[in-house]
Parts: structure tokens; C-alpha cells; sequence
């Protein structure tokens, strides 16, 4: 019976692994355990008392304020004793949290395969979005199985030199999550009743969802924002809500400059389900989020990208996202652009989302339970572009030159 170990440890990974952590329960002949951070502490919590999931273990390593450096630490050392408890055949995460990277790194140490899904995202800037495209690149070279959501994606990775054989593009499982919850509040508009008073007070007013908590933006970047979004209160016909990240460098300046307008909300970090209904009725999406550019286009919402690169290009291709970066003046003009311009807006909403059909958690089950049942000898991630091919032969003809050198009394 081979043996699956789902580590995860924030909000995002949480959403995202559920739907996977249901279709690996039902294949038959797999134990699955999952193992928690809690990175997010309270925004982890609340995605598992949604999904009804229960952790095998626990870390709990969340601390106030604390450095990437050292939770990477706790998180490593804290895995060590699970790995060697549980001995699985593959350690399953998800995306390019500390979390997901420290766990790919103690799993290598303990030799056990890694399969990352959501792989191949690259932005092309180590520093934008930071610290997450490192992460993800760490990720991909220690992993064996690679889900890429899209084809994009999946070229980014052979184009590095992974094999074809261990890429598998398979959709975005944030859309299984996005599509099953809808189904539900559609069926129950109870679980959310907790929205109506927001809906009353922006009664017969277009609705902005707005979020923001990238690392890179802190300081003058969510200072812009800001006053975009104070430019834009004063329309008069759009009602801003804005789910405040816990971050202290986003919460503090944002409830300091915005509390007190009254055309903007600011609330709390909302489950899932209440989540997804904001989404469903908002007239358009203002941020920096990476599930967010992936999860609007598919209820056929506009995006603004609050960044100034994305490893969700294919949303942009499509014309359902638009990067505006942080500067006000742009927030502002493209967002009164589609609020004032009818055929500009139904552009970029009827277009058709690029990430996913709400299939990928069965297909990336299936995959898994096959993988860890054979257990497949390791692949080299090296590959044999002709890149690698013209290193390798660069570094043959340096050694034996080198040697030639040294047996005549030369020191290179």
C-alpha cells in the first residue's frame, strides 16, 4: 500500500490540496496522512474546518513576526521526525510557500520523492514575487512529479530540463476548489449570510474586491494603492471591500488610511465559502494575489493585477488580467476604464478563462497513487537539451585540458 504524505501550511495550500485530498482517499490501496505547518495559523484554520479536514500533525510553527529565515528552520526540523514517523513514498505540496520548499528540502534529505503541484510558474525576476519564485524554482529541482496547471507551465519546465515523462499538465486544483464551493453556497446561500449587511450597505453599487499582501509592495507600493483606492471611493457609484491580510506592514498603514471612508469595507480574512460569494459578486478584482488572478476569470470576473510581473501570464494572454502594478495613477485609470466602458469590461469577463476545467485534483490523484505504487527509480531533472549537452562538453574539454596542464607543471 503505498503511503502519501500532503504537507501544507497556509491558506492557499489549503484550498488548493483539498480537492487532492479528497480524490487520493478515494483511490483504492493508498493511505494518505496529512501533515500541517501552520504557517497561517487562523487563515489555515479556517480553509480546514471548511473542508472538514482533520491534520494527522500538527506543527503549529506560526509565531508573531516572525523572519522567513527562521520559520524555514522550524519547518525543517520540525518535518524530520513526521518523515521518519509516517516513511512515505512521496511527500505531496503544493505552490511556493517557505512551507512547501522546507518540506521538498527535508524530504530530499530523507530521499523520499517529491511531486509539486502547481510547478513550472515562473515570473523571471528571483525578486518579484519575493520571496516565491525562488521558492518554486527550489521546489522543481528537488521534485520527482511535476503538475503543471497549464501549458505554459509545462514548458517552463522541459524548457529547465525536465523530462516529459514526470510533467503532467493538469489544470489548476484552485479551480475544483473554486467550482465545488460554488456549488454549495448555490444550493445555500446560508453559510454566507453573514455578507448581507455589506450587500445592504452597497446596495445598487458595483462591488471592488480588493486584496493586497505581497512583501515586495510594503511601504510606498501599498501607499499608492491606497490613494487609488481613495481616488476611486470617490466615485460615488462603487462600494470597495477589502479583506485585511493580518500581515502588520499591510494591516496597520491600510486601517490607518482607509477606515474611515465610507464607500470602502475593511473586514477581516473571510473563510472560503464567504470568499467565493465576494468574488461572485463583485463587479471586478483589484489584486496582487496569485490564486486570485486564477480564481476571478473562471466566475468571469476582471482582474487588475496589483504587481508589475506575474507567473499567471496566461490570464493576461487571454484577457481576462491586466497588469497595473502599484502606481495610483494607473489603478485608477484602468480601473474607471472599465467601470466606465461597457465593451472594454465584457471583453475581459466573457473571455475565457486559461486555468482549469475542475478536473485536476482526480487527475493529479490517479497520477500519484500509480507513481508511488510502482516506485519508479529516480530521474535526473538534468535533461539533455542541447544546452546542457554544450555544458557538459565545455566542462569535458576544461578538465582534460586542466589535466594536460598539470602533468607538464602548470597550477590551472
Amino acid at each position: 500500500m503505498p503511503r502519501i504524505l500532503v504537507v501544507f501550511g497556509t491558506r492557499p495550500e489549503a484550498i488548493k490540496l483539498w480537492p487532492v485530498i479528497v480524490e487520493l482517499e478515494r483511490q483504492p490501496d493508498t493511505e494518505v496522512s496529512v501533515c500541517v505547518t501552520a504557517q497561517h495559523r487562523s487563515m489555515l484554520d479556517q480553509v480546514l474546518e471548511t473542508a472538514g479536514l482533520a491534520p494527522d500533525y500538527d506543527l503549529d510553527l506560526m509565531r508573531d513576526a516572525q523572519s522567513l529565515d527562521a520559520l524555514t528552520a522550524r519547518i525543517l526540523t520540525g518535518l524530520g521526525p513526521v518523515l521518519d514517523e509516517v516513511k512515505p513514498d512521496c511527500v505531496v505540496v503544493q505552490g511556493d510557500t517557505a512551507t512547501a520548499m522546507s518540506a521538498s528540502l527535508a524530504a530530499y534529505y530523507k530521499k523520499v520523492p517529491v511531486a509539486h503541484i502547481e510547478a513550472g510558474l515562473r515570473s523571471g525576476n528571483i525578486y518579484e514575487p519575493w520571496p516565491e519564485e525562488v521558492a518554486r524554482r527550489v521546489i522543481g529541482t528537488i521534485a520527482r512529479y511535476h503538475f503543471a496547471p497549464t501549458r505554459r507551465a509545462a514548458d517552463a519546465l522541459r524548457a529547465e530540463g525536465v523530462p516529459g515523462n514526470v510533467v503532467f499538465q493538469t489544470g489548476n486544483t484552485v479551480i475544483d476548489a473554486l467550482l465545488m464551493t460554488k456549488a454549495k453556497l448555490d444550493r445555500d446561500r446560508s453559510r454566507v449570510a453573514g455578507l448581507a449587511p455589506l450587500s445592504e450597505r452597497f446596495s445598487g453599487k458595483r462591488i471592488l474586491l480588493v486584496t493586497c499582501h505581497r512583501r515586495e509592495s510594503f511601504g510606498a507600493g501599498i501607499d499608492e494603492i491606497m490613494d487609488a483606492l481613495l481616488d476611486l471611493a470617490e466615485r460615488g457609484d462603487v462600494g470597495i471591500i477589502f479583506p485585511i491580510h493580518p500581515n502588520p506592514a499591510v494591516r496597520g498603514p491600510v486601517q490607518a488610511r482607509l477606515a474611515k471612508h465610507p464607500a470602502i469595507a475593511l473586514i477581516e480574512p473571510q473563510d472560503y465559502p464567504h470568499f467565493v460569494r465576494l468574488l461572485d459578486i463583485a463587479h471586478l478584482v483589484l489584486t496582487d494575489s496569485g490564486g486570485i488572478q486564477e480564481e476571478a476569470p473562471a466566475l468571469g470576473k476582471p482582474v487588475l493585477v496589483l504587481r508589475n510581473t506575474t507567473e499567471r501570464g496566461e490570464g493576461v494572454d487571454a484577457g481576462t488580467a491586466r497588469l497595473v502594478g502599484t502606481d495610483r495613477t494607473r489603478i485608477v485609470s484602468e480601473t474607471n476604464r472599465l467601470l466606465d466602458d461597457a465593451e472594454a469590461y465584457a471583453a475581459m469577463a466573457e473571455a475565457h478563462s486559461p486555468f482549469g476545467d475542475g478536473h485536476a485534483a482526480s487527475r493529479i490523484a490517479a497520477i500519484l497513487a500509480r507513481m508511488a505504487d510502482t516506485a519508479p527509480a529516480p530521474v535526473q531533472v538534468v535533461g539533455n537539451t542541447d544546452a546542457h549537452r554544450a555544458r557538459a562538453d565545455a566542462y569535458r574539454v576544461f578538465r582534460e585540458r586542466r589535466a594536460v596542464a598539470r602533468a607538464v607543471g602548470g597550477h590551472r
